[in-house]
């Protein structure tokens, strides 16, 4: 493929790569009418945020100093208390020896024991590089794979952790990722919208905080005769704008390819890299795709390999 020509032409791609990238606000948009009947989805798996992993975390560092440790790895291996809530929960481990002293997600399974070499389901040895980041920092963050017990799936983890004097304090949460089925889902929920009403879908669509938006997931909209958006989940102010020319981080002309692939089939699905709204990297993203009139209509989901 060629490369795009430097000069004017490169520099509005550039700008509007770095548009594309951009997370939107929160509630940016008009909210869907409230007269419209939702449409069915599988779309249900609760995901707690952040903000609220950080929120236990504080609590459980504030408790540890004001209570006696046995006391508070008590509170925080009751699986019906305050430090246990959906898909959050506090674990606690010593610095130097390893021993779990409190598990809020599996106390009968590793409290007690060494967990030095726990790895991940990645391979990753994980409270290593826990007590690595106490030792150094005193406080952070680690990534890594793990079971989340309420999807029964390995997904994507992140734990914030603080050192307490010999104690390492961590609160993980799941980093909010939606599935191939779910993006499936998604896309035949657009794509029912966009039949029966394209100027109302349109529009929700263009709403990140509408039924059309779910973890990472989001619609957009492409005409077939003109390569303009006319949605954009992610990103509504790049709506009207001229897309065709527009190629992902390796160079592959992306709007181009998804183009000529539902002009010439219908459907189908494109993998390309891009920028993930959630998680703010560049990833490995497959898009469902499907011709609706003369428009384009897509929803991808993002991979971390």
């Amino acid at each position: 493929m060629n490369s795009i020509r430097f000069g004017r032409t490169a520099l509005v791609l550039a700008g509007l790569m770095s548009a594309f990238f951009t997370p939107p606000a929160a509630g940016q948009g008009e909210q869907p009418s409230s007269a419209q009947t939702p449409l069915p989805t599988t779309l249900t798996v609760p995901r707690s945020s952040p903000e609220q992993a950080r929120e236990m975390l504080n609590k459980a560092v504030v408790y540890l100093r004001e209570h006696p440790a046995e006391k508070a790895y008590a509170a925080f291996n009751n699986q019906k208390g305050r430090f246990v809530k959906d898909d959050l929960y506090v674990f606690v481990f010593d610095l130097d020896t390893g021993i779990m002293h409190a598990h809020g997600g599996s106390p009968e399974g590793l409290v007690g024991m060494n967990v030095l070499d726990l790895r991940d389901a990645s391979g990753k040895l994980l409270i290593r590089e826990m007590v690595e980041v106490a030792k150094t920092k005193g406080s952070g963050s680690v990534d890594y794979v793990w079971l989340n017990r309420k999807t029964n799936h390995l997904e994507s983890k992140t734990s914030l952790l603080q050192r307490v004097g010999s104690n390492v304090v961590a609160v993980g949460y799941y980093i909010p990722r939606g599935a191939p089925e779910e993006a499936r889902d998604l896309l035949d929920r657009a794509v029912v919208a966009l039949r029966a009403n394209p100027k109302e879908a349109l529009k929700e669509f263009n709403n990140p905080a509408s039924r059309f938006t779910h973890y990472d997931l989001y619609v957009f909209v492409v005409g077939l005769n003109d390569g303009k958006f006319y949605a954009m989940g992610a990103n509504p102010s790049l709506v009207g704008m001229d897309v065709k020319d527009l190629k992902d981080p390796t160079g592959k002309p992306i709007i181009r390819d998804m183009m000529t692939i539902v002009k010439e089939k219908g459907s189908g699905i494109y993998d390309y890299v891009w920028r993930n709204p959630v998680t703010n990297k560049a990833e490995p993203k497959h898009s469902y795709i499907e011709r609706v009139d003369d428009y384009l209509i897509g929803v991808g989901y993002y991979t971390k390999s």
